[in-house]
């Protein structure tokens, strides 16, 4: 139970510590070019860590589907996006929990210029915390100006972080808010293993 229970948040804490130590860079991959993408990298650019241990410096990260996936360069994930998850019924979002990123019903869907709210990582019991995907465990990490990528139907939208929030759960209005610019907000529940809290981090979309 106690390896269950902490195997993908210690993972994935080690992940970012290595990343971090080794100053590893994440690169989105543009859908257009799937086919064409190269990962490997010059032995020369690796530092000692990365030689040692014989880890990449550098990553593409290649969307897990094109028509709906969510991408955070700073912290690795990549993770395909459920859409229209009803977020009040549990018993139907825990069980899309354990495969990706869910869309919560009646939000906006990228480039429509609302609010997207996505969220992930959700359980009921700290025991249970490996249940579920993984993708969301490093949400803390982030902050301001840091970029989150959304694939939607072939399409790639960047957005930028301009905060985060840590809210009681009853706190649902949310996700319900309503805006004159396209922004994400993202959820998890907090701290990790509880359902005490609930991390949100805010992003708005970087228009070119």
């Amino acid at each position: 139970m106690i390896g269950k229970t902490f195997y993908q948040p210690v993972r994935e804490e080690i992940r970012y510590f290595i990343d971090t130590k080794i100053q590893k860079k994440y690169f989105v991959a543009d859908v257009s070019n799937i086919g064409k993408i190269i990962t490997t990298e010059p032995q020369s650019q690796k530092g000692l860590l990365a030689k040692v241990f014989n880890i990449k410096s550098t990553e593409v990260l290649i969307p897990e589907d094109p028509n709906f996936s969510i991408i955070i360069p700073k912290i690795g994930a990549n993770a395909k996006i459920i859409p229209n998850v009803d977020s009040a019924d549990s018993k139907v979002y825990l069980e899309v929990l354990k495969h990706g990123v869910a869309q919560a019903l009646g939000t906006a869907f990228p480039g429509e210029g609302g609010h997207i709210f996505l969220f992930a990582h959700s359980t009921d019991y700290f025991w249970n915390v490996g249940t579920y995907n993984a993708v969301f465990y490093l949400l803390n990490k982030l902050e301001t100006g840091n970029e989150v990528d959304l694939f939607f139907q072939g399409q790639r939208y960047v957005y930028r972080v301009i905060g985060k929030e840590v809210v009681d759960p009853s706190q649902v209005q949310y996700l319900t808010r309503k805006t004159n610019r396209e922004f994400i907000t993202l959820q998890t529940c907090w701290p990790l293993g509880t359902t005490l809290k609930r991390l949100l981090v805010f992003a708005v979309r970087v228009v070119e």
